[in-house]
């Protein structure tokens, strides 16, 4: 059984919100908006970043699986509550099947980082059940889907109920009462839309010279294309790298009021995401997953290659969503950053069946600066000589120039590995 049933609201309005704020008052964290000096001294704008890492679960999806739940009848509670989630909804709803006696079946998909896992199970204890299947979110929804059609279970959906938007965009109210003034944009991170509908259909009566944009990953802007297409479409593809925000297809509700409302969402490379998550970690002190520095990585100054150009002397809040990282991803994330930053390439070098080419390759062609972050022989039964994968990282990314320059000159075989090819994918 759907939670979109007749009993529940055909629309999120500013109303609504505010009676979610309401209900959901004693279940979650009013959260603290800090000044990002890194960010306003890169903008010249007053840029705030919104502390949703800090509630229980460290992610804003407490506030819609509240929301929700909060307004079942006593029947509809005694049918029991699935969901799909990649983690983070997964931990709102269990904390509320818990707190409110209901029981609970959660699919995460199998790309769910183990730390995600273990917390909802402690969120959840006896009233939920977690199942881990399917490749991506969208299996996860689906499977969801089948199993409360199957058991009369309600499904309460991650970002594609008025319930749950409702509840997301609280964080829009809180902004409104923690500033003096109505902030000039509002940066929030996309996966299904369910927050950024939330935060606009708010803003949208009572910040109405607010900006409210939308950052998606760039591997997985599903909203931005159902914007383009004027309908949600499923896309072939997706890098689930911001696993908190990597779906397929965005949200039918959610793609009606950010269309209606004519919100900008941009794609914001998941390279770049990589590099904020480790300057909030290395600056900040912030514990970032992927979908928590989406938005953040989104702005930066006017003239620069950011997705969200802000204009120095505005005043900026980004949503820092989540902060559920597993510390065993963080060498992903630097090898994302490093190629993004242009700092780390790889090539297949052919040395020949003689003594020193690997000697003459470390003299002569690498730089003073440069290091060999990865070296494999392509052909594992010749150890000594032949093709081998190597990964170079530069001191400076300015010094490919002249790295490239000096394997041109070299009688060495070198070949640049495009970040497009099967073999890139297949060793990094």
């Amino acid at each position: 059984m759907l939670i979109d049933g007749t009993s529940a609201p055909q629309q999120t309005t500013a109303a609504d919100v505010q009676a979610a704020a309401a209900r959901i008052s004693d279940s979650i964290l009013t959260s603290p908006l800090h000044i990002s000096e890194r960010l306003s001294q890169a903008t010249g704008a007053t840029v705030y970043l919104k502390r949703e890492d800090l509630q229980a679960v460290r992610s804003y999806k407490i506030r819609g699986a509240f929301n929700c739940m909060l307004q079942l009848s006593e029947a509809e509670r005694a049918h029991g509550v699935v969901c799909a989630s990649a983690g983070n909804h997964a931990q709102g709803f269990a904390r509320a099947c818990n707190e409110l006696g209901i029981a609970g079946r959660i699919i995460v998909p199998k790309t769910t980082p183990r730390q995600k896992i273990d917390r909802i199970r402690h969120f959840g204890g006896e009233r939920v059940t977690v199942v881990i299947d399917g490749s991506t979110y969208d299996d996860s929804s689906d499977l969801a889907k089948r199993y409360a059609e199957q058991t009369g279970a309600l499904l309460v959906s991650a970002f594609d109920d008025f319930r749950t938007i409702a509840g997301q965009g609280t964080i829009g109210a809180e902004i409104a009462q923690q500033l003096p003034e109505a902030p000039d944009c509002i940066v929030v991170p996309v996966g299904g839309g369910g927050v950024l509908a939330g935060i606009a259909a708010y803003a949208a009566e009572h910040m109405p010279g607010t900006r409210v944009i939308g950052a998606e990953p760039e591997g997985a802007a599903s909203m931005i294309a159902a914007l383009t297409a004027g309908h949600p479409v499923t896309l072939e593809t997706v890098d689930s790298f911001a696993d908190g925000a990597a779906v397929r297809r965005a949200g039918e509700a959610t793609h009606a009021i950010i269309s209606e409302l004519g919100l900008e969402v941009d794609p914001v490379p998941e390279g770049r995401v990589a590099s904020e998550m480790l300057s909030l970690y290395q600056v900040d002190g912030i514990i970032a997953e992927p979908a928590g520095a989406l938005a953040s990585a989104a702005v930066g100054a006017p003239g620069t290659d950011a997705p969200v150009p802000v204009e120095p002397g505005s005043t900026v809040v980004c949503l820092v969503s989540g902060g559920n990282n597993d510390i065993s991803r963080y060498s992903e994330v630097l090898e994302r950053s490093l190629v993004w930053e242009g700092l780390r390439h790889y090539f297949i070098v052919d040395f020949p069946q003689e003594p020193g080419a690997l000697r003459r390759f470390l003299d002569e062609v690498l730089g003073a600066d440069d290091d060999i972050s990865m070296f494999e022989y392509v052909k594992r039964s010749n150890r000594e000589t032949g093709p081998a994968f190597v990964g170079v990282t530069l001191g400076h990314a300015g010094d490919l120039a002249a790295l490239l320059e000096r394997m041109d000159a070299s009688p060495l075989q070198i070949e640049k590995v495009a970040q497009d090819s099967p073999l890139f994918r297949m060793f990094v």
